[in-house]
């Protein structure tokens, strides 16, 4: 075998997340064992967070893309190698890890991540897109792979320290939701979900999840599926404090505990949508907002929207995980 026939994987790594030296030294190990070709290495920065960097690795000719660093890169990159028929693989850094975590992954093992990286089975999952319109009529397009969301969720996203996110992590959230709490202001839309007739609500929060596992044991989406062609659609809308006590303990206790179990599941029932707390699933969501409302996807804040049009990719995603064998 020639090394031209040789397969190549490329590096996308964000370097504040990860330590370089142990980085190469694994991938390093992992190729030669697997007799690939020299691993392309490819750097992100703030102006080009992944994309280009993918776009450069997939230009040369990278059969199998590695994305190394925190949900941003991740997010990123499966952006990038969408419609590509290459695999991605998940090196899990940073506060979040959040596909890693919905993929049952083990965090913060960079021997083992690579090893699977190399010898693991590819799985496909969906990808989440969403056409953002802002104030100035202006339009631009992303991918997400956990989740969309405006209102309480996103407005977290804002408020969060950065600093602090960096030296504490997930605890860093706790202030931003404090200050997110007292925002009196709430989500004003006409939406359509799907093929239905359009609709006017007024929410707290609305989320478009392809996943629904966040850290802190919090299961906010429990029927969440990554390979089921839908995404699940949560809106919340609390009344008061009681409200708000409400929502949570069908979060963090109904879904983060006690339905994560066969039992547990039995237990609690079917899911009963209230005022308080509303899911539905689809594939395509279209909505206008009555003014500009903050938007996050997966983690990042992505600035303002007056209106926008999300629609799932079935099994758009090749993922790289652990082999079974």
């Amino acid at each position: 075998m020639t090394d031209s026939a040789l397969k190549t994987a490329a590096v996308v790594y964000n370097p504040i997340k990860v330590d370089l030296d142990v980085l190469r030294d694994a991938v390093n190990r992992e190729a030669a064992e697997a007799g690939w070709a020299e691993t392309l290495w490819f750097e992100t920065s703030v102006e080009d967070v992944g994309q280009g960097a993918t776009k450069q690795a997939l230009d040369q000719g990278a059969d199998l893309i590695i994305a190394a660093g925190g949900d941003g890169t991740v997010r990123a990159v499966a952006e990038a190698v969408r419609g590509h028929e290459v695999s991605l693989a998940l090196l899990p850094s940073g506060t979040g890890n959040l596909l890693a975590r919905n993929l049952e992954m083990t965090l913060n093992d960079i021997p083992g991540s690579v090893h699977a990286a190399f010898t693991g089975a590819d799985r496909n999952i969906d990808l989440g897109m969403i056409q953002i319109e802002r104030a100035d009529k202006s339009r631009d397009e992303h991918a997400f792979v956990v989740m969309a969301g405006l209102g309480l969720d996103a407005k977290m996203i804002a408020n969060t320290d950065e600093d602090l996110k960096a030296k504490a992590g997930w605890a860093a959230y706790v202030k931003a939701i404090a200050a997110s709490l007292r925002d009196p202001n709430e989500l004003h839309l006409r939406f359509r979900l799907d093929d239905g007739g359009p609709k006017r609500t007024t929410v707290h929060t609305l989320i478009l999840g392809n996943c629904g596992s966040l850290p802190a044991n919090i299961l906010l989406m429990p029927d969440a599926i990554l390979d089921d062609g839908l995404f699940d659609l949560m809106m919340t809308r609390p009344g008061g404090v009681l409200g708000w006590i409400r929502v949570w303990t069908k979060v963090a206790w109904t879904n983060g505990v006690v339905r994560r179990t066969k039992a547990g599941r039995a237990l609690a029932g079917d899911h009963k949508n209230d005022r308080d707390l509303h899911y539905e699933t689809g594939k395509k969501f279209v909505a206008r907002l009555s003014k500009p409302e903050e938007i996050e996807l997966d983690g990042d804040g992505f600035g303002k929207a007056v209106a926008f049009h999300a629609w799932i990719e079935p099994g758009a995603l090749r993922v790289r995980t652990a082999s079974l064998a």
